[in-house]
C-alpha cells in the first residue's frame, strides 16, 4: 500500500515518455514531471495534446483529491493537538 503512489508515478512517467514523441514533446521532461507530479502532470499533458476533456477531468479530480487530503491532514493535526 505504501508503494502505490510511487508505482502510479512510474506508470504515468512511462506513459508520458512513450507518448510525448508522438506529439513533438520532450519525453524526458514529461517523464520527470509525470513522476514528480503524477496525475496533475498527466492531465496537463493531455490538455496540451488536444485531449482536453479527459485532461480536464483528470486535472480537476486530482486537485480535488489533494485538497481533500490536505484538509483531512490539517483536521487530524488540530484534533491531535487538542488532546
Amino acid at each position: 500500500m505504501e508503494y502505490s503512489s510511487f508505482l502510479l508515478g512510474i506508470i504515468i512517467a512511462i506513459y508520458l515518455a512513450i507518448d510525448a514523441p508522438k506529439h513533438q514533446k520532450r519525453p524526458w521532461l514529461w517523464a520527470i514531471l509525470g513522476f514528480l507530479f503524477g496525475p496533475i502532470a498527466l492531465g496537463i499533458y493531455l490538455i496540451q495534446t488536444d485531449r482536453k476533456v479527459l485532461g480536464w477531468i483528470i486535472t480537476i479530480l486530482s486537485i480535488l483529491i489533494y485538497i481533500i487530503f490536505f484538509i483531512i491532514v490539517i483536521l487530524g493535526v488540530l484534533f491531535v493537538s487538542l488532546l
